[in-house]
């Protein structure tokens, strides 16, 4: 995978993360909800600033139950565009990218998840 493929939105790619998660401590449903709460649902491929293909909302279920959990969320959301499809293949970024946020981003400002959260998920921020 090149970065231009991603970057230009020309393949066809999408900026994800891949989630490992352990039904004990939280399930599906609540890793979803979570999602459609912490970004735009309803903007169709751009997220705050950002405009492209590589830039929609987009869930990329591993089974059955996920994809009908994920349209049973997405279905509370009358305007909701996000794309809900079979996950194929996951491409990690580069490795500059890998904790970008906690190596400083764009911007040089190294942000941390120990912020005293007690929030199962929490994104930097």
């Amino acid at each position: 995978m090149q970065r231009f493929q991603v970057c230009s939105g020309v393949g066809g790619h999408a900026e994800a993360v891949q989630m490992v998660y352990n039904e004990k401590d939280i399930s599906y449903e609540q890793l979803v909800d979570m999602f459609f709460k912490s970004h735009n649902p309803t903007t169709l491929n751009m997220q705050g600033a950002d405009h492209g293909i590589q830039y929609r909302s987009a869930i990329f279920y591993h089974s059955e139950e996920q994809r009908k959990i994920a349209e049973k969320v997405k279905s509370t959301i009358p305007t909701a565009v996000t794309e809900i499809t079979c996950f194929t293949k996951f491409w990690p970024a580069e490795e500059y990218h890998q904790q970008y946020l906690a190596k400083g981003g764009r911007f040089g400002n190294k942000q941390s998840t120990k912020k005293c959260c007690q929030d199962k998920i929490r994104c930097y921020g």
